[in-house]
């Protein structure tokens, strides 16, 4: 496959939900039951290192995973916990990790939006976040955290949220990426909780490391990271160019782009491509060349500046 083809999403992940599987010397994985279609099969949570190890991303709010990783460390000491991001299909196990294990919560912070909400902006408490998460070590880019064989690098990987951090094993050219990249899909980018700009400048910054294998907050490992985050990279600047293309035509709303850009896409997954777009369109806002009156916010109407 070359360099310019889209997208070589893989959606071959036969891990079962509550099943350790050692996917690397010193990486094991715990797929949770919580299928959907932004989650693909379920939150992945990784554990780390063997005897004193660390869990990142104990998943959801789910008791059956917690007993699931809990049983996969059984003989060894959990020492450190790790959170990418807080929304509620990765941050709100913790409690129940570290209340079985004691061991202290390492995150970039509390969920926070990546910009002030918009006066005109419709104010509902986005569902899919975990507004009760707060680490017991706040960690930012470049922070190193070591264990016994192993040692991770906090990576600033803004984008999909304000505080999402990515986990690198530099040693080891592993990184754990969270939601940051996936394998199987592109991530959402939802504002105000997400922000494409922040989005695609973590992606450069990812593309410029040096960790060749990720592992994700769903679906598959992704082998060749860097050349995966440039395919990325390359269908967000499509995806920008498609509602160019469509705003050529004459003023839009974004329900218009949607239906204009996304042929064929589960309805489920309509709203949000919606927000999808709104991030591209904020962006190009900033950059002066797209339009709107007032904020660009989802109900807005868009034009070429």
């Amino acid at each position: 496959m070359s360099d310019n083809d889209d997208v070589p999403f893989n959606r071959n992940f036969p891990l079962k939900p509550g099943v350790v599987e050692e996917v690397r010397p010193g990486v094991r994985r715990v797929l949770c039951n919580n299928p959907s279609p932004f989650t693909f099969t379920g939150t992945v949570s990784y554990i780390v290192g063997t005897g004193n190890v660390a869990i990142i991303d104990p998943g959801p709010d789910d008791a059956a995973h917690a007993a699931a990783l809990l049983e996969a460390v059984r003989g060894e000491t959990v020492t450190h916990i790790f959170v990418t991001h807080t929304h509620r299909d990765h941050s709100p196990n913790t409690a129940r990790i570290k209340q079985a294990t004691g061991a202290p919560v390492y995150a970039e912070g509390p969920h926070r939006a990546s910009r002030p909400r918009f006066e005109s902006e419709k104010h509902n408490p986005e569902s899919g976040v975990d507004r009760d998460f707060a680490p017991d070590i706040r960690i930012a880019h470049g922070d190193v955290v070591e264990g016994a064989g192993w040692r991770l690098e906090a990576v600033a990987t803004p984008g999909h949220t304000a505080n999402h951090l990515a986990f690198a094993w530099p040693e080891r050219k592993f990184n754990f990426v969270g939601d940051h990249v996936m394998g199987w899909s592109t991530s959402i980018v939802a504002p105000p909780d997400g922000s494409m700009i922040d989005y695609m400048d973590s992606l450069d910054r990812l593309a410029a490391r040096e960790e060749d294998l990720y592992f994700s907050g769903h679906g598959p490992e992704i082998p060749d990271g860097p050349r995966f985050v440039r395919f990325l990279i390359r269908h967000r600047k499509a995806r920008e160019a498609s509602i160019l293309h469509r705003l050529a035509k004459g003023e839009a709303d974004i329900p218009t782009m949607v239906r204009a850009i996304y042929i064929g896409i589960d309805p489920r997954l309509t709203t949000a491509a919606g927000y999808s777009v709104l991030a591209h369109l904020e962006d190009l806002v900033a950059r002066g060349v797209v339009a709107t009156d007032g904020d660009p916010v989802i109900t807005g109407t868009y034009r070429m500046a």
